[in-house]
């Protein structure tokens, strides 16, 4: 069948297991942004795939792999940022860059908490067996969607034009390799394999 290959972008954590964070932890952080962005792009072409064409199983394989980025990579790194970022800058950064902290913590549990019903929406697409055993999102499934993928991009901006130069900028050294460290081995344990 021809159309859009709707999974062009690859599989979350395909690429070489978590290299660089020891190197260059905030690259890497800014790198993550650029992969919830594909991802939300790959949601896009879903679901326009399932207005245009309905369901098959190139759409549940899309919706696998964004259900497998959203369940493994990015709690990872939002858990990077609160662990190694907002913690330095709430307790050393100036008031305004503490206020864009208290912000982007707001929405990391805005987030998480809007997630399963997104989650709910895809597992939806990626289990059914057949075009048939899939229900079409009326408006307030479309509207979930929306509302998940609306999330993030006022605070991917925030956190790479205010949050990450604040942050580099009290970090060197020895701290700046315990953090890329540290994100690394939460990657190797086996908690997820994606950036």
């Amino acid at each position: 069948m021809g159309g859009v290959r709707l999974h062009q972008i690859g599989q979350p954590g395909g690429q070489a297991a978590a290299s660089g964070f020891v190197e260059a932890p905030f690259e890497m952080l800014t790198t993550c942004h650029e992969r919830v962005h594909r991802m939300l792009r790959l949601l896009q072409r879903l679901r326009e795939h399932l207005d245009r064409r309905g369901h098959d199983e190139q759409a549940a394989q899309a919706a696998r792999d964004v259900m497998r980025y959203f369940d493994l990579a990015a709690p990872l790194h939002h858990e990077d940022e609160e662990l190694h970022v907002f913690p330095l800058l709430l307790s050393r950064g100036d008031a305004p860059v503490r206020a864009v902290v208290r912000r982007l913590q707001q929405d990391h549990l805005a987030m998480e908490q809007a997630w399963p019903r997104a989650r709910r929406l895809l597992q939806a697409v990626a289990q059914a067996a057949s075009p048939v055993e899939w229900t079409p999102w009326g408006d307030d499934g479309r509207q979930t969607l929306d509302d998940f993928a609306g999330r993030y991009g006022e605070h991917i901006r925030l956190e790479e034009d205010v949050v990450y130069p604040a942050a580099q900028a009290l970090l060197a050294g020895e701290a700046l390799t315990a953090m890329g460290e540290e994100m690394q081995a939460r990657r190797m344990t086996g908690q997820g394999e994606a950036r």
